[in-house]
């Protein structure tokens, strides 16, 4: 009697629905470990490739746009100066500049604006950066190298996941709040 159950339970697995649902097993498991791996598709529409002509600072940079060469800020984020008029080179300054240019040099450096003004009262362009589709703001913030700043709505579209990357950076302590009381809501103490 034995022998005829495991004879009738090996037997659902002989002929085409047997086969069938094994094929059926590993495209589900192909499926699902090729659809874990993909990155969700960035959204490159108001993408504009821009040339890179030099990194000015953590937060500023040169670019020909539209066949000139004109000077970028980055939008709601602020780094540290390399010549603020009273405390001289803040800390962190140089690193941020040092990985601002290295992030640019990396790959496709394209620019995105937002829906408020395109140039802030010095003339400079007022945008987000991104390198391979991928933010450069964020990057600076979520490495300790920046603070959420400049809060202009409506030029806010971005203002999200950058302040849950500055909240990740303060609580783990790095870069620019590694430095007890250096960040305040007005800049950068010494």
């Amino acid at each position: 009697m034995k022998n005829n159950r495991q004879k009738r339970g090996t037997s659902r697995w002989k002929g085409k629905s047997g086969f069938t649902t094994i094929i059926a097993l590993i495209v589900a498991g192909l499926f699902m470990y090729f659809s874990l791996d993909d990155e969700p598709e960035i959204d490159r529409t108001g993408f504009i490739p821009v040339e890179l002509v030099r990194t000015i600072d953590g937060d500023t940079i040169k670019v020909i746009y539209n066949g000139k060469e004109q000077n970028l800020r980055y939008l709601l984020i602020d780094t540290p100066e390399l010549n603020h008029k009273q405390q001289g080179k803040q800390p962190f300054a140089e690193e941020a500049t040092k990985r601002n240019d290295e992030l640019l040099k990396s790959g496709k450096l394209e620019i995105e604006f937002d829906i408020g003004e395109r140039e802030d009262k010095y003339g400079r362009l007022l945008a987000y950066v991104y390198i391979d589709g991928e933010s450069v703001q964020q990057k600076l913030v979520e490495e300790g190298l920046a603070r959420v700043a400049y809060i202009y709505p409506p030029n806010t579209k971005h203002l999200d996941p950058y302040k849950e990357a500055e909240k990740k950076a303060q609580l783990a302590g790095i870069g620019i709040w590694s430095i007890e009381d250096y960040v305040t809501n007005r800049g950068f103490n010494n």
